[in-house]
């Protein structure tokens, strides 16, 4: 448990723009920054950055909130892990209070699976670094692929001795559960019930995601065997994705977001080798096919792409496909070949980064040339397998977007192919009309699902929230209040809740409840509680409540005096409270015609006598409270 004084000096440091910098690549636009969502897909920048609010905002898929509420959403930890990264981040020592046993007990499997496979990272790197095995054949191995020390401490490489039980013994002795062993991927349950090491005798190449947490292996065996794989995994997992994580990432975005390019590898040795030569700006896939994740973790930072292949033709070929994957997620798309024999890695270790930028910038191509110059070879003068190759090309000038973009790779094809634009278009356009028409319709019990959550709410539930947007906005501040002629100041969240205790009116909506009764014990600033509460339902709440484009109109003129601010932030205070007390008796009048009608069906004169003088009251106060508002300035 993390202390109180520690906490507020986590949410102090904690600046909005630069937690969201280390996932997202922001450009100015106005007094905020803009980026593409990193919670849903999406190519036109919808997600905003208001340093001077310290929040964020999707107006796309509605995420967002403070930093603490980003990083929970966006890594999948938990109020306090939240806590625990800003603390890392700001260089803030954590004081915790001891947890109990039932707290120990709550700690989630996911948070035990990160837990472990930072276990085992310090394992397989003491390992490398300080035993004879790990000297004598891991090291040995990195120094042949020409690693240097300061390169294998920074990707945090390591070794995995050569038996069966070298890391599940100590796994288990500092209090890892076999379950969560097995989870991990780290070992296998063998036939006798008992623990098996997935990695023995392999170097361990540690994958990181976008935000640093280890998440999964990848292992190299040293020995030949038959029947064993060069490379093994960490398999899917409650935290590894496969689909969605690329290796390299958590180092190069920076340098990605600085070049305004990323290179794309294949393998983990790939990366590290750039990484060495000062080529930073490089992700691997790490062996499997591209994904539309994958992409869309580095369209966060750029928008441009450069894809590196070795001579194998073979390779290229089965690779081809995630070409027309980058073009349809909005990537800007160039493709270099290396020389024969050479792959990035050996590329890379034989030239520094001048050198190597240089060879790219002389050989990128744009995708036409580099399909081009692949399959026209195969189809020679065949007019089949030319049609073939020219459909080829325009499926892949059909997922794109932008119709400039597609505008200049269809003249520069029918250059190539010497042939009329007007057909190349047609054909362009009935393959874009055909993707369209593939897309799935949303299903009728989605549109119900979204009409039964938009009607699950009180009548009142539009007056309340205005009522907890004053609180959580302007709880502490001071307003005038007529009291028996006499102007007095109270707080807006003493004015609300004693307004509703002398009414006898209560909150109806349960987290307007909750928001209300908790602002009774905070002193300090309630924006900043609820925008920092360790309930995310809330935080998203109170982030909604907190924009600016909900507000009447502007309490923060500089023109206006301190006085004028107060009379004015006064006004509207208690307006809203005159909107709630209306809704309220407007609501009764509704039930007292409703009662009167069931009454006089059943015949009972004198309940509908005494239902009709009830109705009279309460239409006497609803004119009342009409007039007060019609009255009130605007």
């Amino acid at each position: 448990m993390i202390d109180h004084a520690t906490v507020q000096k986590i949410l102090d440091a904690a600046r909005i723009e630069e937690v969201v910098g280390d996932f997202v690549s922001l450009r100015r636009r106005g007094v905020n920054l803009i980026g593409l969502c990193p919670f849903h897909n999406e190519k036109t920048p919808s997600f905003t950055v208001s340093p001077a609010k310290n929040i964020c905002h999707c107006f796309g898929c509605g995420k967002g909130g403070s930093p603490v509420n980003f990083i929970m959403e966006h890594e999948s930890l938990s109020y306090a892990d939240a806590l625990r990264y800003l603390a890392k981040k700001y260089g803030i020592e954590i004081v915790e209070k001891e947890m109990s046993k039932e707290e120990l007990d709550k700690r989630t499997e996911r948070e035990n699976m990160f837990a472990l496979n930072s276990f085992a990272l310090k394992y397989f790197t003491d390992t490398l670094n300080n035993t004879e095995e790990g000297q004598t054949i891991g090291m040995a191995y990195f120094r042949e692929r020409g690693f240097r020390d300061d390169t294998i401490k920074k990707f945090q490489l390591g070794y995995c001795p050569d038996r069966f039980e070298a890391v599940s013994v100590p796994a288990i002795k500092a209090g890892f559960s076999k379950k969560t062993i097995i989870d991990t991927g780290l070992c296998t349950e063998n036939q006798k019930g008992g623990l098996t090491d997935r990695f023995r005798g392999r170097v361990m190449f540690p994958v990181h995601t976008v935000s640093g947490q280890i998440v999964a292996f990848g292992g190299r065996v040293l020995k030949k065997t038959e029947n064993t794989g060069k490379y093994v995994n960490s398999p899917e997992s409650e935290i590894y994705h496969k689909s969605n994580e690329l290796y390299g990432l958590y180092f190069a975005k920076n340098a990605i977001q600085r070049a305004d390019v990323c290179y794309l590898v294949e393998g983990y040795t790939d990366v590290i080798s750039m990484h060495q030569s000062g080529v930073e700006n490089v992700v691997a896939s790490s062996g499997t096919s591209l994904t539309t994740g994958q992409i869309r973790l580095i369209h966060r930072f750029t928008s441009n792409i450069i894809v590196l292949y070795d001579g194998d033709a073979a390779g290229i070929k089965a690779s081809i496909r995630g070409i027309d994957m980058l073009l349809d997620e909005g990537m800007n798309v160039k493709v270099v070949l290396l020389p024969d024999g050479e792959d990035p890695d050996s590329f890379a270790r034989g030239m520094d980064s001048t050198a190597f930028s240089a060879y790219i910038d002389s050989h990128k191509t744009d995708f036409i040339s580099f399909k081009t110059t692949l399959l026209l070879s195969e189809a020679g003068n065949d007019p089949i397998k030319r049609a073939t190759l020219i459909g080829d090309i325009v499926d892949s000038i059909a997922v794109i977007a932008d119709s400039i973009q597609r505008a200049i790779y269809i003249k520069e094809c029918a250059v190539k192919f010497n042939m009329r634009e007007e057909v190349l278009v047609q054909e362009v356009e009935k393959r874009r009309k055909n993707r369209q028409s593939e897309q799935p319709a949303p299903s009728m019990e989605a549109v119900k699902q979204a009409v039964d959550t938009a009607t699950g709410r009180p009548f009142c539930f539009k007056e309340e929230r205005q009522l907890i947007r004053y609180i959580i906005r302007y709880g502490h501040d001071l307003i005038n209040i007529n009291s028996n002629g006499q102007i007095v100041q109270i707080s807006v969240l003493d004015y609300i809740y004693g307004s509703l205790e002398a009414d006898g009116a209560s909150l109806l909506y349960p987290i307007h409840i909750q928001i209300l009764e908790e602002s009774l014990s905070v002193d300090g600033n309630l924006k900043s509680h609820f925008l920092n509460h360790p309930d995310i339902e809330i935080q998203n709440y109170t982030f909604s409540l907190a924009e600016d484009r909900y507000e009447r109109s502007c309490l923060y003129n500089t023109e206006e005096s301190d006085d004028e601010k107060t009379e004015r932030l006064s006004q509207q205070v208690q307006t809203v409270m005159f909107e709630y007390r209306f809704a309220l008796i407007k609501d009764k009048c509704t039930k007292l015609k409703q009662e009167i009608k069931d009454a006089t069906a059943s015949g009972d004169n004198t309940l509908v006598d005494q239902l009709l003088v009830d109705l009279q009251n309460a239409n006497m106060q609803r004119k009342q409270i009409s007039e007060v508002l019609g009255n009130r300035p605007k």
